[in-house]
């Protein structure tokens, strides 16, 4: 993919100029593929006949003169959650190759192929989205491309290692409680979590429906609003899609960060990490002249009932299964659904009252900021296989702890952009970009920012 700079954009511009057919982008995305995607298993099925054709069709519409749309000839793959016509729907899963194959696309993978990319396979996840770690025992373990040793982090592993790899230049992914974010962090590409219910998951296997939101991976901060754009907009077939009018961010990237009231979160964001991991805060916080602290309320409970409300949630989905075909699943994930199965009511009930209070504490926050910044993960791409993790001297259980920074944010559903932290000879962090919801423009624009003041040859902060 260096022929085409690992860039979306920069794809459609050669494609729309005439510089160079979709037809031949395709091709060579399918060969890098088939290259290097055996070491990595980030693919779980790959369509190359499929992709040549769509294509080649557009290479036909653009010669007779018709215009491409904003992400004509972009190659693209999606975690294996997503409807594909004519596919089987597995959501990581061993119990879904027995369903039926799907007749329409997710609305997510139709409206990016009407915009003109062009889908060439499904990735590699934790079983029906319930991990951190995509080390899956139906599909194997997905590589982290950085260091092959160790994990891609999850559940939207293979998002984030085909992006990492450059098999790709976008995937989409979901996100309940961190799992866009953490393997965009491990993996050091950008991961985007929206405001839940800004866009229809419609065609997506849920795992929560109260906390699930759709996003994608990328290395340029234009492609990811490019993808968001092509994403926004009511569907009915969503019922907590907003009805809220589109609001294109692609226009707004260049409006720097004058004016934007940007804090760090201190205390629990502060804490139960790595020293790397908080630095990297740090050095975002420098680059964007951060002068201001905040401190979140209650951060431990939000871990505690985000934890709640998934493991009921999503233990329900599946009473029917774990009942008649148990050995079927994952172990990893069996188990924690039938201790999901076996919680109180009245805790779930306690849960979700809790997260009604804590939304409202945030009102006054995002009356004082615009942003907070705080580390997506409390330590680097642990080694695959790993269960423990030490932090000041203490072993911990590594998976409860991997979405650790992220969960309190996802339990108000609000919209957070992991922002990769690479120095040179180092494994990559990622920092978290947070806004009131809604208010995506303002996280791409401190992105947008940042990327210009660590581009080649500028000398402030890291470079890769």
């Amino acid at each position: 993919m260096s022929l085409y700079n690992k860039d979306a954009i920069a794809i459609v511009n050669r494609v729309n100029q005439g510089e160079v057919s979709a037809t031949d982008v395709v091709r060579k995305t399918i060969a890098g593929i088939a290259e290097l995607d055996p070491q990595l298993n980030c693919f779980t099925a790959v369509f190359p006949k499929e992709a040549i054709a769509q294509a080649q069709r557009l290479d036909e519409h653009l010669s007779g003169g018709g215009e491409g749309g904003p992400l004509a000839g972009v190659p693209f793959a999606v975690k294996n959650l997503f409807d594909v016509a004519g596919l089987t729907t597995l959501a990581g899963s061993k119990i879904h190759r027995d369903k039926p194959k799907v007749t329409q696309d997710a609305i997510a993978i139709s409206r990016l192929r009407q915009a003109g990319a062009i889908l060439v396979g499904t990735l590699n996840m934790d079983e029906y989205a319930y991990g951190f770690v995509t080390e899956n025992s139906h599909y194997g373990a997905t590589r982290n491309p950085r260091d092959r040793q160790r994990m891609a982090g999850g559940s939207s592993g293979g998002s984030a290692a085909a992006v990492a790899a450059n098999l790709v230049p976008l995937t989409l992914g979901s996100d309940t409680n961190g799992s866009i974010r953490v393997p965009a962090a491990f993996c050091g590409v950008l991961g985007f979590k929206p405001t839940y219910g800004r866009l229809s998951r419609a065609g997506a296997a849920l795992f929560v429906s109260s906390l699930d939101t759709i996003g994608s991976f990328a290395r340029s901060v234009r492609d990811i609003a490019a993808v968001f754009d092509v994403l926004q907009g009511f569907d009915p077939r969503d019922p907590v899609c907003t009805q809220r009018p589109a609001e294109p961010c692609f226009p707004q990237l260049t409006q720097g960060i004058a004016g934007l009231k940007i804090a760090i979160a201190d205390g629990y964001f502060t804490e139960g990490a790595q020293p790397e991991a908080i630095a990297a805060v740090a050095q975002v916080g420098e680059i964007l002249s951060v002068q201001e602290t905040v401190t979140l309320p209650e951060p431990e409970r939000a871990q505690g009932a985000a934890y709640l409300i998934t493991a009921v949630e999503g233990a329900n989905q599946h009473l029917s299964e774990l009942r008649s075909r148990p050995q079927d699943f994952d172990p990893a994930t069996r188990d924690r659904f039938l201790a999901g199965a076996l919680i109180p009511a009245g805790w779930y009930v306690q849960a979700q009252r809790f997260r009604r209070w804590y939304q409202q504490q945030f009102r006054g926050i995002w009356q004082e900021f615009d942003i907070i910044l705080a580390p997506t993960t409390p330590c680097t791409a642990p080694l695959l296989g790993q269960s423990t993790l030490t932090i000041a001297g203490r072993e911990i259980l590594l998976r409860s702890q991997l979405g650790r920074f992220t969960q309190p944010l996802s339990l108000i559903g609000l919209p957070v952009l992991s922002f990769p932290v690479i120095n040179s000879g180092q494994l990559p962090l990622g920092v978290q970009i947070v806004s009131a919801p809604y208010e995506e423009a303002k996280i791409l624009r401190v992105a947008a920012f940042l990327e210009r003041c660590l581009a080649p040859g500028n000398q402030t902060g890291f470079n890769e």
